[in-house]
Formats: C-alpha cells, structure tokens, sequence
C-alpha cells in the first residue's frame, strides 16, 4: 500500500529521531577523533539538531511537498532509489540553516548526514518492514 501523508511523516519523525539519535551517540566519539577540530560536546549538540531539524523539515516541508509531487505519478509513490537521493537537497538545507546558527564542520557535517541518511534508508527498506508488517498496510502510519 501506498503511504499516506499522515503515515509518512509519523514514519519521518519516528525513524529519524530513533535511528538518527541512536547513531549519533555511536558516531560522534569517531566524529570527534576524526575532525580535529570540534570537541565531542560540540559534534554531539550539532549531531542532535541536525537529526531534530531534519525530522522537523521533513515533516513539514519535505513531506507535504513529496506527497503532493507523487500524486502525479501513477503509483502516487516514488522509487525507492529516488528515496536515497532526496538526502541531497534535506541535508543542503539543514546544512544551511545550521550554517547560520554557528561555526559546524562541514566535514563532521557530511559524514554524520550521509551516513545518518543511508542508515534510515535502509532501515525503511529492510528491517522496519520486518519489525512492523503492519506499518505497510496501515498507509505507513504507527499510531
């Protein structure tokens, strides 16, 4: 089944927020080594907000904005490839925004977003079908 516009951002911001805030934990003690530059505070603080400004902009401009593109298809779905490469322009504008409000490193930056992104999409892809069978036939809706 298709999902819904409810269904969709209910899964935006719960498979965000829970696989996004679980692997910033693990991936900013990395981040820190790696970046030479921020401290752990500061890659952790950023790594939140990023997580929280994309389950924000998601669910309220990316999703209403995809759904409605969609229903000019015919499946009123996307394919699942084009899934993956919409993190292009969410993490431009979260990138953006967290530009303005602060110094980021833009290297700690990509490697949290890219592989943050690839996390959630497999996630959708794979396990959540697995975990939740019924999130398929609920239009993508939890609750």
């Amino acid at each position: 089944m298709t999902p819904t516009l409810r269904g969709r951002i209910e899964t935006r911001i719960i498979v965000v927020l829970a696989v996004g805030i679980v692997w910033t934990i693990l991936l900013s003690p990395i981040l820190t080594v790696i970046s030479f530059g921020p401290s752990f505070v500061e890659i952790l603080g950023f790594g939140f907000l990023a997580v929280l400004l994309t389950a924000f902009f998601g669910a309220v401009i990316w999703e209403p904005l995809y759904h409605g593109l969609q229903q000019f298809r015919w499946e009123k779905d996307w394919p699942t490839g084009l899934g993956l490469v919409t993190g292009l322009n969410e993490g431009l504008l979260v990138l953006i925004f967290l530009a303005l409000i602060g110094s980021i490193s833009i290297f700690a930056f990509f490697v949290h977003f890219t592989t943050t992104w690839l996390l959630i999409w497999f996630f959708l892809n794979g396990p959540l079908r697995v975990l939740a069978p019924e999130w398929r036939f609920r239009g993508g809706r939890f609750f």
